[in-house]
């Protein structure tokens, strides 16, 4: 295979790729942006909808920490849901493919969507909580299966720059959630539930598109076994039709999985030759969200205040970070395949870990040295730019690479699992925190930042313009373990009792 690398194409970014693309990201990625950032904007309004409702049910108002604990879990079952659509990838993958779970997944943003929509009319606040632990399955879903989709699809020169477009429209989600959540446009008495609802549109679009888009010509032909389905779905998005030497590749990966066979949670956490692989995930996973990044948002309307912007302008700012997130990861999409993905995680970390720093002392700092509020801003702004990078768009990416077809999306119920739990836990005691440290609360970030700068310093490969089978290489030398024979051996060890579990 190798003595005909001369004449090996790269691959190029053809018409239906790039379409297949742009629906599957702009369908289910897009939302999850969305519908991070969406209550942000109306919270007091709709708040006050909760106590409204509750008062023409019992006649009396609910008591303050009532309402604050009532509205957290409105915020906290979107995470949750997030959690449980990660735990439910693995058998969805398998028994749909990459683009059936997508299209199943619309079911958990359209119902929500009207649910939502409706629920000012019904007067009730119990299905907006149903709703957004719906719409965090979806996101859980799609947060895990986009990434894996388009992973598959794309030639392994454009791998990098697909797998970033994801996190691409999950900023350009939160940006619009921003921008239609401005007080002059949806967030007001009469718009939010519009505002809420409007999440549905994605996924309507995407029930309508997807289907005339080929399904991962891996997915058919490793598990579906369907070799000229696969060669057809390689040839519409390579756009040529010689596809021998990349059907052979996948054939290869299909050999050195055969005795694989499907592997669960449990397997993938005891095997040797998957070790490093499984605790760079979870580093990076639970790295990406206990950096604060939710925190940063949390916290960025109190730190423009105290820098004296506006009360009324603060939402404008914040829509201004959200354009920044956006044309970083714009930055990212082109750069990662430059730089590489071990850079731009060093990179983005190391920016994270000094904003973190130098924002701990400004916050502390800030009464009594006048420009120091400016110097938080600026903080917040480098800290968004560095997170863009590296740490929000990378780790997907890297589920994608570092694990082979039978290991995957195993793989992506571990990083996701992890990402989701992390993310509820910032989000539900990060207040808390807060109360207790005030400013110092950033150096608990600071700290989680470096460690993960360290560990992907001494461990995390460089994965940029290598097959998969490559990448596999790199890692069997550092689980010390001989080539993929070895996991042969390991799985006819395995106890019958313990994949039973």
């Amino acid at each position: 295979m190798e003595q005909q690398s001369p004449t090996k194409k790269e691959g190029r970014l053809t018409l239906v790729l790039s379409l297949a693309t742009l629906i599957a990201a702009f369908g289910s990625s897009f939302q999850y942006g969305y519908n991070v950032a969406v209550v942000n904007s109306p919270a007091e309004i709709m708040k006050e909808f909760y106590n409204q409702t509750y008062y023409e049910r019992n006649n009396n108002y609910i008591n303050e920490f009532s309402l604050t604990l009532l509205w957290s879990v409105s915020v906290s079952m979107f995470p949750f849901g997030g959690f449980l659509g990660s735990l439910m990838v693995g058998p969805l993958v398998n028994k749909f493919g990459r683009k059936g779970t997508l299209l199943f997944n619309n079911i958990f943003s359209i119902v929500p969507a009207i649910l939502m929509g409706c629920s000012e009319v019904a007067r009730s606040f119990e299905m907006i909580i149903v709703s957004r632990l719906l719409v965090g399955i979806c996101a859980g879903l799609s947060s895990n299966v986009v990434p894996m989709y388009l992973g598959e699809l794309a030639p392994k020169n454009l791998r990098g720059a697909l797998g970033v477009v994801p996190q691409l429209f999950i900023t350009v989600g939160i940006l619009v959630a921003q921008i239609f959540g401005l007080r002059s446009l949806l967030a007001n008495k009469e718009g939010w539930p519009i505002l809420l609802g409007l999440t549905g549109i994605p996924a309507a679009l995407q029930l309508l598109l997807l289907p005339f888009f080929p399904e991962s010509p891996r997915y058919l032909l490793i598990q579906k076994k369907d070799e000229a389905a696969a060669k057809n779905a390689l040839k519409k998005l390579r756009g040529w039709d010689d596809v021998g030497s990349e059907m052979e590749e996948i054939r290869q990966e299909d050999e050195a999985e055969k005795a694989a066979g499907f592997i669960s949670v449990l397997k993938l956490f005891s095997m040797r030759s998957l070790r490093w692989q499984v605790i760079s995930i979870i580093i990076l996973m639970g790295g990406q969200q206990l950096s604060g990044v939710n925190a940063i948002y949390y916290y960025a309307d109190q730190i423009y205040l105290s820098a004296g912007v506006n009360h009324h302008d603060v939402q404008y700012v914040t829509v201004g970070t959200g354009a920044v997130n956006v044309l970083m990861t714009v930055c990212a999409v082109f750069v990662v395949e430059l730089l590489g993905r071990r850079v731009l995680l060093l990179l983005g970390f190391s920016v994270c870990f000094a904003a973190c720093c130098v924002l701990t002392a400004a916050l502390a700092l800030q009464d009594t040295i006048s420009w120091m509020p400016y110097v938080s801003i600026a903080c917040v702004i480098c800290y968004v730019v560095g997170h863009a990078l590296g740490p929000s768009p990378i780790p997907a990416l890297l589920i994608t690479e570092i694990f082979l077809q039978s290991s995957r999306p195993a793989a992506f119920m571990v990083g996701g699992s992890v990402h989701w739990l992390s993310n509820f836990a910032v989000g539900l005691i990060f207040p808390f925190i807060q109360v207790g440290l005030g400013p110092y609360s950033f150096i608990i970030f600071a700290v989680i930042c470096l460690l993960t700068t360290i560990y992907i310093f001494l461990v995390v490969p460089e994965t940029k313009g290598k097959t998969f089978m490559e990448i596999n290489q790199i890692f069997t030398k550092m689980n010390k373990v001989s080539e993929v024979h070895l996991e042969k051996k390991e799985l006819k060890d395995f106890p019958i009792s313990a994949s039973g579990l």
